[in-house]
């Protein structure tokens, strides 16, 4: 396995499982196997909302953010199941596993995908970056009965690019000298960091593919996204060099959030906090992971017409989700009258600090076990996972980092 970091022909692979969640379950559940299957809020309502969804459910039109009523008004076979993050998260680290056989350079993105620098393995292994991914693949088919798709690049953004051109379980691959063959002639929401709102900007422009977006002035892009802008350009040019992480010192991060875009307009206090919920299980399930809590908790709401409310409240040192939820809420109602629809939501715990210090709270539960805190929450709320990277009311998730 490499010891040094490897500078020039650099060979990046981007592995993304495919349908996750629902792959997860039907690994999990032979029975499963060839019936349409989605992960969905509380399945026992028609308004709890699909969060994932398998190939076979995909074929007959289901998608993530619908309500189970109308997926099974169009799939009426269609077997419903609710989420099991602590199940997913094992997968996940599995995962990780698998990709650290072939290099200390794993860099996850969300549960579900990683990048992996293999430049000093493809010297190691005597295989190109190809090969290794079509063994990736084989192995965690026959490892964990999960099927990934892996694109192979020169850098994370064109590795990532090639992973989403062809799904399911497939090894893409966006040579350098073909880069901008390949890909300039895509849309321009194919990239990450091009949401709906700046895609909508570029389109007004007349800038809808990937090639019209590099030919713009720096200037310009820097006006309209600041730095992100000319550093995108940048990368798609082949011009920047980004690279993967070393799984092993993956640096502590500074701040610690989720925030979703919602499908559908919301007004009602109690799914606002259905959605803060889910978000604060996420941030949780991170802090808890780094080890860290948090003293500083920010609440950012978007209205459908991109009017932003945001507000930053210091609170005594947590990661506990049912302190997390009580505080946002406590910004929610403060920011917020319920009298006008909001389109997006984002919670961020920062000042953060090891989770060895002891928590002041004036909760008796605090000690208590997280998953312990999550099924009381469950219990008061009644199944509350509506969300996920796709979930009830979300269209998708703008964690980055999921």
């Amino acid at each position: 396995m490499e010891e040094k970091r490897q500078t020039k022909n650099r060979v990046i692979l981007h592995a993304d499982v495919n349908n996750f969640f629902a792959s997860v379950e039907c690994s999990m559940s032979p029975e499963l196997y060839n019936k349409p299957v989605a992960v969905t809020g509380n399945p026992n309502k028609r308004t709890g909302i699909i969060l994932a969804k398998n190939e076979i459910a995909k074929s007959y039109g289901v998608k993530t953010g619908q309500t189970i009523g109308e997926a099974k008004a169009i799939c009426p076979d269609l077997k419903c199941l609710s989420p099991h993050y602590e199940l997913y998260e094992e997968i996940s680290q599995e995962l990780q596993n698998i990709y650290l056989n072939y290099t200390g350079f794993v860099e996850p993105l969300g549960l579900d995908e990683c990048w992996l620098d293999v430049t000093g393995s493809t010297k190691y292994l005597d295989k190109t970056g190809k090969e290794i991914a079509d063994e990736l693949r084989q192995r965690v088919k026959k490892e964990l009965n999960l099927t990934i798709s892996v694109g192979v690049s020169f850098s994370k953004l064109f590795a990532k690019l090639a992973s989403d051109l062809r799904k399911p379980d497939f090894t893409t691959e966006i040579p350098k000298k073909d880069f901008k063959k390949i890909t300039y002639s895509l849309p321009l929401n194919s990239i990450v960091g091009i949401g709906h709102r700046l895609e909508k900007k570029f389109s007004a422009i007349n800038i809808n593919t990937i090639g019209d977006f590099v030919s713009l002035d720096d200037e310009f892009l820097k006006n309209l996204m600041g730095i992100n802008g000319t550093n995108l350009k940048k990368d798609l040019l082949g011009l920047r060099e980004v690279p993967v992480l070393d799984y092993y010192h993956i640096p502590p991060p500074k701040s610690i959030g989720n925030g979703t875009t919602t499908i559908k307009d919301i007004t009602r206090r109690d799914d606002i906090e259905k959605v803060i919920t889910f978000l604060a299980q996420k941030v949780s399930r991170r802090m808890i992971n780094h080890k860290v809590v948090g003293s500083c908790i920010t609440i950012r709401l978007k209205n459908k017409d991109f009017k932003v409310l945001s507000k930053a409240q210091k609170i005594s040192p947590t990661n506990s989700v049912k302190v997390i939820v009580k505080e946002a809420m406590k910004i929610c109602d403060y920011l917020y009258n319920y009298n006008y629809p909001i389109r997006a939501i984002r919670i961020k715990l920062s000042h953060l600090s090891s989770s060895n210090i002891k928590q002041l709270s004036m909760f008796d539960d605090e000690e208590k076990d997280f998953s312990q805190i999550i099924t009381e929450i469950n219990s008061k709320y009644g199944k509350i996972f509506l969300a996920s990277d796709t979930a009830q009311f979300i269209n998708n998730s703008s964690s980055h980092h999921k």
